[in-house]
């Protein structure tokens, strides 16, 4: 399986991721496979198709999503959108080329085509669970078919009798919803068994079920993108606003440990202050001190000289 299955090197220089790779050729529902020998056959495909690389792709979208379903979906819309324009055209060339008839009558003609539809497809669902061996269930579908048969007979005459025989017996067309195809108002059961069986038929049933798969996929998981997004963007916002908190938070530790050290050094400021308060008046009581101890040391001089002379005095008087 893969590109490198055969060690071959020049395939794997075109990777499945290459924009020249038709996408919807690796989810396996590419117009170009499906319709391929149909009477609306695309022909080639004018991107790259190959098996191989398919089978790549499968891999690796095990084991991561590569949204491939969008560009897929957008071919195939493009491909049904250009189909139904086809429809719309046929069903505007009948009306102008089919002869006019009444409301009234035309709703009874659309009842018989679609019954017609049913014996189709009940008819290409009979035969294809015979070729599957499922005999039973194919008889059943059969029993079904017959009672829609008589449906359609019973239809059929309240068509026939509403209008004139002439206008009866030309082939009133219609155009398939599914493949754009015509699809007559008499067409026997073999007809329509081999249209709603046919390839082509069932090719455009698998393109628009596919389409509608494409589109469910693709709105899943773009909401499972949004909501990743989004949850996503509430965890950013959501660390924000805790980076705001402990920013805040930080910044309150910063403030109240400035709040701190402006306490402390004002505490210390204060210290300081009282401390040189105490030392000014320390050195004043020295001061003081000093400058009382050398009064007394003057007086008490003072007083012994005064005590001398006052002696001297005494002796010279005595002597005298």
């Amino acid at each position: 399986m893969g590109t490198a299955r055969d060690g071959d090197e020049t395939r794997q220089r075109v990777k499945f991721t290459d924009d020249r790779v038709c996408k919807s050729h690796l989810l396996d529902c590419c117009p170009h496979d499906i319709l391929a020998g149909t009477r609306m056959d695309l022909g080639e495909c004018t991107k790259i198709h190959d098996l191989a690389l398919r089978a790549d792709y499968e891999i690796a979208s095990k084991e991561r999503d590569l949204f491939f379903e969008l560009d897929a979906m957008d071919h195939l819309e493009s491909f049904i959108a250009e189909c139904d324009r086809r429809t719309e055209l046929a069903k505007k060339r009948l009306a102008e080329t089919q002869e006019e008839i009444s409301a009234e009558v035309s709703a009874k003609a659309e009842k018989v085509h679609e019954l017609n539809e049913d014996i189709g497809k009940l008819l290409a669902k009979a035969e294809q669970l015979g070729a599957e061996g499922n005999v039973d269930e194919s008889q059943k579908i059969l029993m079904e078919v017959e009672k829609v048969r008589a449906k359609k007979k019973e239809a059929e005459e309240e068509y026939r009798n509403s209008m004139p025989a002439s206008s009866f017996q030309q082939q009133k067309l219609r155009v398939c919803e599914v493949c754009s195809a015509y699809l007559g108002l008499h067409d026997n059961d073999r007809r329509l068994a081999d249209h709603f069986g046919g390839k082509l038929h069932l090719g455009f049933i698998q393109i628009r079920e596919k389409l509608d798969q494409l589109r469910k996929t693709v709105a899943e998981k773009q909401e499972k993108r949004n909501q990743d997004r989004l949850r996503r963007r509430e965890e950013r916002e959501r660390e924000e606003r805790m980076g705001r908190r402990s920013g805040s938070r930080n910044r309150d530790r910063r403030r109240s440990r400035s709040r701190d050290r402006r306490r402390r050094r004002s505490r210390s400021v204060s210290r300081e202050r009282r401390k040189s308060r105490s030392r000014s008046r320390e050195r004043d009581r020295h001061r003081r001190h000093r400058s009382r101890s050398r009064s007394h040391s003057r007086g008490h001089r003072r007083g012994s000289r005064d005590r001398s002379s006052k002696h001297k005095k005494e002796v010279w008087t005595i002597r005298k």
